[in-house]
């Protein structure tokens, strides 16, 4: 008897791939909550067994924060990501900032020298909408313009490898600048790391764009330990 080549994977598996999809491609951005259960079983065309099988593989694996009574967030946009999420909970939040600093230095540098006119008005728009929600006191709107415009610069960069590790840092950055915002004193706005650094993005020059990220971080730096 010969046996073909070729399987369907089992259905778990391919809601699973479906699902993943939808978070690695934005569909389902992060932080953001999921459809409810009713929706994704008609859409998908399974049922709620399959459909939490799937939910709960990419919950092992970080993708997905299931809330009781509350429903499902996206955690991180892939594995890696995910993996790396659990392992920051083992370290200080100087730790991980010594680690940001290599790839935010980086990534500006990279974003310097291959950012198209496209990412920098992007840049533009998300800065523009980050003041808007300082002023308006939107906390977590400012938080969340503040860290896309730091993905966009990996994203930037034109290295897959580096905007996905840095993507990984998205809860942690997120929480950080809520806590930072609650102190007295806070700047919301600071030029280092923001403004000045898409003006030298935007003039491709790569040392102005690394002292930039390297006098934001420092202040970043004395915030934590304040």
């Amino acid at each position: 008897m010969t046996l073909s080549t070729s399987h369907r994977p089992p259905l778990v598996e391919e809601i699973t791939a479906k699902l993943r999809e939808l978070i690695h491609s934005g569909e389902w951005p992060l932080q953001r909550r999921i459809p409810a259960e009713p929706e994704l079983m008609a859409a998908l065309g399974v049922s709620r067994g399959t459909l939490r099988e799937a939910i709960k593989a990419l919950a092992h694996s970080g993708m997905l924060e299931v809330r009781r009574g509350d429903g499902t967030y996206v955690r991180a946009t892939s594995e890696i990501s995910g993996a790396a999420q659990r392992m920051y909970l083992d370290h200080t939040q100087g730790h991980i900032l010594e680690v940001r600093v290599g790839l935010d230095t980086q990534a500006a540098r990279l974003a310097a020298r291959h950012a198209t006119a496209q990412d920098i008005a992007a840049m533009r728009g998300l800065l523009a909408a980050r003041r808007t929600a300082w002023l308006s006191e939107d906390f977590a709107g400012w938080a969340r313009a503040d860290w896309d415009f730091h993905v966009l610069v990996a994203q930037a960069s034109g290295n897959p490898l580096l905007h996905e590790l840095y993507l990984s840092f998205g809860a942690v950055f997120h929480n950080d600048l809520l806590r930072q915002q609650r102190r007295g004193g806070f700047d919301g706005l600071p030029a280092a790391g923001h403004g000045q650094l898409a003006d030298a993005i935007e003039a491709h020059d790569e040392l102005a764009a690394v002292d930039s990220v390297n006098r934001n971080l420092n202040s970043c730096a004395e915030w934590i330990q304040y």
